[in-house]
Formats: C-alpha cells, sequence, structure tokens
C-alpha cells in the first residue's frame, strides 16, 4: 500500500505565484508576510516566488487564471481580505473569489492555496493575519506546497499493471 501525503517541499519544477489583494491591505500584506516566511522555510528560492497584486478579492481568480495558464507555476497562493459590511456585497465578493479560486485550480490542475479571509471584523481578520489565530497566508501557501507536492508524486508514479493482461482464463 502506498500513501501519498504530500509534505510540503519546494516544486522542482516551476514557480510559485502569490496573488494578493491590495484591498485591506492592513491585513493582506500581514497576509503575504506570512506566505514569504513558509516558502523560505520550505526553502523556496526568491527567484521561483512571483507576487502579483490583485485590487481586491474579486479580481483574484482572473489573475490566477492567467498565471494558470501561462503553465509556469507549480502552485498559486491567493490572498485577501473581505470583512462583512452592512450590505450583501461581502457575500458576492467572498462567494465568487472562492469559486473562481476552486474553478482555476481544477480547470487547470494546479494547487491553489486558498488564503482569502472572510470575517465579520477587522479585528478577527487582524487575529488571522498573525495575530492570536495564527497566519492563514502561511497556512495556505503551505497548503499549495503540499498539494503540488502530491500532484507531483502521482505524475511520477508508475501505472499499474493492468490485471486483465496477466490473468488468461
Amino acid at each position: 500500500m502506498r500513501e501519498l501525503e504530500g509534505t510540503p517541499r519546494a516544486p522542482q519544477d516551476g514557480r510559485v505565484a502569490v496573488v494578493v489583494s491590495r484591498y485591506n491591505t492592513n491585513v493582506t500584506e500581514r497576509l503575504l508576510e506570512g506566505a514569504r516566511q513558509c516558502l523560505s522555510e520550505y526553502r523556496v528560492p526568491d527567484a521561483r516566488v512571483d507576487i502579483l497584486w490583485a485590487p481586491g478579492a474579486f479580481e483574484l481568480p482572473v489573475i490566477a487564471e492567467v498565471a494558470a495558464q501561462s503553465g509556469r507555476y507549480a502552485a498559486i497562493v491567493a490572498l485577501g481580505c473581505v470583512i462583512r459590511g452592512e450590505t450583501a456585497h461581502f457575500d458576492y465578493v467572498a462567494g465568487e473569489a472562492a469559486r473562481g479560486l476552486a474553478n482555476v485550480a481544477l480547470a487547470h490542475r494546479i494547487p491553489v492555496g486558498f488564503g482569502v479571509l472572510t470575517t465579520e471584523s477587522l479585528e478577527q481578520a487582524m487575529a488571522r493575519a498573525g495575530g492570536a489565530a495564527g497566519n492563514k497566508g502561511y497556512e495556505a501557501t503551505e497548503a499549495a506546497l503540499s498539494t503540488a507536492a502530491v500532484l507531483a508524486d502521482l505524475s511520477s508514479a508508475p501505472a499499474p499493471r493492468s490485471t486483465r493482461a496477466a490473468s488468461r482464463d
């Protein structure tokens, strides 16, 4: 029995794209610090990391899509922060960011670390961007590197032998 658990590591081939929302930069810059820390700890060279800035969380998927299409990246990390307000705007932005990023991952078979905070308040966001609740930028980056490792292991795994050809009734 073989188990592939995806120990995070620097991708052997390709770069890592970190797509960061400029909206709520007091939060997203802290998420980016966490992502940079994770990349450093797993020895991903700075020369193999691209930081791509988006105006807001809603625009993260389109930048991730073009990055995935380029074929240059082994993993993408999306960082953003959507704080609930008095209107339904939060639901649309948060939902479409999540849906769009999931679509990129599935359509291109590339890991997309989801580091988009969806919180009720700035205090909750700050707690998740390096405060008491950790740094979700770090966690999203670690998840992307882990997933990239599993995908790399799967693509290098030998194909199973056909049981039909082996049995001759």
